[in-house]
């Protein structure tokens, strides 16, 4: 976990990410890292390998919309309460243009907070040659469920 966390939240919360990416073994697979997590934001990252790429050489779709819709879950936790697990319960992508490139970071933002449902958007962009382009725009709502209560 990169240092800057500590600026940002405390040790519990610090515990309480690093415990959702180690557990999260999709995610883990994929090759994905948190880069910066802020109240109501999260920062993620993926350097392209071949195995994320689709027939024409470009990242598939499902790539690009798991890193959307990953960090979107990230930021909704820096908002919830105690207690409470956020899971996705809608989302809606843009694919702009293809990606490509040497890897992909999506940035995801809190747009409203709710006690049940949480809503953040979602902007992921593809890194080549050192230059940035948006890739994909998405939509995200997460329910906030009682840990307790979940199944």
């Amino acid at each position: 976990m990169k240092e800057f966390l500590l600026r940002y939240l405390n040790k519990m919360d610090i515990e309480k990410f690093r415990h959702i990416f180690d557990k999260a073994n999709f995610i883990r697979e994929l090759g994905c890292e948190l880069v910066k997590l802020e109240k109501g934001f999260c920062e993620i990252q993926l350097i392209i390998l071949p195995k994320h790429l689709q027939q024409n050489n470009f990242v598939h779709a499902g790539v690009v919309a798991t890193l959307a819709d990953h960090a979107a879950g990230c930021a909704s936790a820096t908002v919830a309460g105690e207690n409470i697990t956020v899971l996705t319960t809608e989302f809606k992508i843009n694919l702009l243009r293809p990606a490509g490139g040497e890897k992909l970071i999506s940035r995801s933002k809190v747009l409203k907070p709710g006690e049940m449902i949480t809503v953040c958007q979602s902007e992921v962009f593809a890194i080549k040659n050192g230059e940035e382009k948006m890739v994909a725009v998405a939509l995200v709502s997460l329910a906030n469920a009682n840990s307790d209560s979940i199944a």
